[in-house]
């Protein structure tokens, strides 16, 4: 006899728009990344937080690399990546381990994303630093872009410039940080981030270096408004943002937040050319799109 509990996910499940439900990609790619990341004990945030694109991804030879282990010093009440207890120790061999995966896979395309670490001092960003290093001494030819948190660990401003000119200076392709949602629900959504701190991060970035192309994403459904989104999206621009992704939140589990609204494709078509008539350059905006979704292709 199912649980209460499972017969509320199955309910979800069969409420879930028909555009939301897609093939997951074929098996045999899917497998060999698992195989390979779970050899070197490593992550993908497209496998820890159950990614919908994650077979296209792999057969357009790219993929997303999660740093620092798989525990997360915050608690976004969306968020699929495990939390609640005390983070992993650095692994001093992780950039090695991801370098010889991108080498193997033959990956043309790396993001490097990492668990909030607000127990190191630096946020994690020379762990950031060291994996692009070794990335590159293995595979020149692979271009990186870097999808990180705040660094806001309690240093206070001069410690989070000092770590996010560390990674400017490694030269990223592109230099990604999600604002998630609008302001008005942050402190709801991101437990422990603030939406001015987030536009700041961009801001600074830019202000380091200019040349550098920023990005950042939102997810839809938490109960938002299109003219709150169109705000968000001016706010991004008023920091010199270049790029934005634009995808529909889907609750990983019943303790996460519930979905308030699923969003059109029709929607999202016009969200999208709005974010191009407000100036952004590159756009994607649909039901599955994520952070890295065709990161690749810009």
């Amino acid at each position: 006899m199912n649980s209460p509990q499972q017969v509320d996910i199955k309910s979800e499940i069969m409420t879930m728009p028909s555009w939301l439900r897609r093939p997951i990609g074929k098996a045999s790619e899917i497998s060999t990344v698992q195989r390979i990341i779970k050899q070197r004990q490593i992550h993908t945030i497209c496998e820890e937080g159950r990614c919908p694109n994650r077979g296209e991804c792999y057969a357009q030879k790219t993929a997303t690399f999660l740093l620092m282990g798989p525990t997360c010093t915050r608690a976004c009440a969306f968020c699929q990546v495990d939390k609640g207890h005390a983070p992993m120790a650095l692994d001093g061999e992780e950039p090695q381990k991801v370098a010889e995966s991108v080498r193997l896979l033959g990956l043309r395309y790396v993001v490097l994303t990492s668990v909030a670490r607000d127990d190191l001092a630096d946020g994690g960003a020379g762990h950031f630093v060291r994996t692009m290093e070794t990335i590159r001494q293995m595979n020149p030819d692979t271009q990186i872009e870097v999808l990180t948190s705040d660094f806001w660990g309690g240093g206070g401003v001069a410690v989070q410039r000092h770590s996010l000119a560390m990674i400017i200076q490694a030269q990223p392709a592109c230099f990604n940080h999600n604002v998630e949602t609008v302001g008005r629900l942050t402190p709801t959504v991101r437990r422990g981030a603030k939406y001015e701190r987030s536009l700041a991060v961009l801001a600074t970035v830019k202000e380091l270096n200019d040349q550098l192309p920023t990005k950042s994403g939102v997810m839809v459904g938490h109960g938002e408004t299109m003219e709150e989104l169109i705000e968000t999206m001016a706010d991004l621009r008023s920091v010199k943002c270049d790029r934005l992704t634009i995808g529909q939140y889907m609750r990983p589990s019943l303790d996460h937040l519930p979905v308030k609204k699923y969003w059109t494709p029709a929607e999202f078509t016009e969200l999208g050319n709005i974010a191009k008539e407000m100036g952004f350059n590159h756009v994607r905006s649909g039901p599955l799109v994520r952070s890295s979704y065709h990161a690749g292709e810009e």
